[in-house]
């Protein structure tokens, strides 16, 4: 067994046990919807996922440190924290669209290890642990590795993007349209859904202009056993880095020259 099997064994079950919980709330009328300090919507399925994950921690990993998007933080001492964030995209979730996702990112003594993104509504899953590969696992078929695609050229590559009213919000409207005029192909195709299309070979870039430690952390170990780069727009892979993106390993340089000469978040 690899250094951190265990804990990713672990996290591949409990978001499987929080999907199940998230669908008996999907497309329903019993939501709960709140809006959040941020003026972000949360549900009582985000709440409910991300207790049942911080329970079954505390039950089977009680000295693990935990970040999470709706409680407070845990202080552990095992030199391991879980990072979670039980439906990122919840602006999908409400309103019907099945672009959501369940992530559970594993970082050990500072850097991201491992990690799993869920997608409830669709019954797949990508993950990875750090010298062990990415892996895509669709319904109950048999896992097959994960690989960013090998295109070199940005003017044939798929790039995904979130929401550009936000590119807006937070003084980054002129980078997205930048990139539109370069690539062969661009969908609104967002969140989790974009990276995982950038590490399963289907997209090769995904730009989101602001993220939280909890959006990203997940992502960054999937990614790089994919072979590609999660980052954030100074090239680092820190979860508080504020923003992120996605990238193949051809196109990383290009990209981020272009990312890092990019105004700073405004609020």
């Amino acid at each position: 067994m690899t250094a951190h099997q265990d804990r990713l064994n672990f996290a591949l079950d409990v978001s499987q046990q929080a999907a199940e919980l998230i669908l008996s709330y999907y497309r329903s009328q019993t939501l709960g919807v709140e809006s959040k300090a941020d003026d972000s919507p949360v549900t009582v399925a985000d709440r409910g996922a991300e207790q049942l994950i911080r329970e079954a921690l505390a039950k089977h990993y009680p000295d693990d440190g935990i970040l999470g998007e709706e409680f407070d933080d845990v202080d552990g001492a095992s030199g391991y924290r879980w990072i979670l964030d039980p439906i990122d995209g919840t602006k999908p979730f409400i309103y019907g669209v099945p672009l959501f996702g369940t992530l559970v990112g594993i970082e050990f003594e500072g850097r991201m290890v491992a990690g799993v993104c869920r997608f409830p509504a669709q019954d797949e899953v990508v993950y990875a642990e750090e010298g062990g590969g990415a892996w895509w696992q669709i319904k109950d078929g048999e896992p097959v590795r994960a690989q960013v695609s090998e295109e070199t050229e940005l003017s044939r590559a798929r790039l995904m993007f979130t929401e550009p009213t936000h590119d807006v919000r937070v003084g980054r409207s002129e980078v997205l349209p930048g990139f539109l005029q370069q690539v062969r192909i661009a969908r609104g195709w967002g969140d989790c859904y974009g990276h995982m299309m950038v590490a399963t070979g289907r997209a090769e870039l995904a730009i989101d202009p602001e993220m939280s430690a909890w959006d990203i952390a997940a992502l960054i170990p999937i990614v790089r056993e994919a072979g590609g780069h999660c980052t954030d727009w100074q090239g680092e892979e820190n979860i508080f880095g504020g923003d992120g993106f996605s990238t193949n390993a051809a196109l990383h340089k290009q990209v981020l020259d272009v990312l890092r000469a990019a105004p700073p978040i405004t609020k």
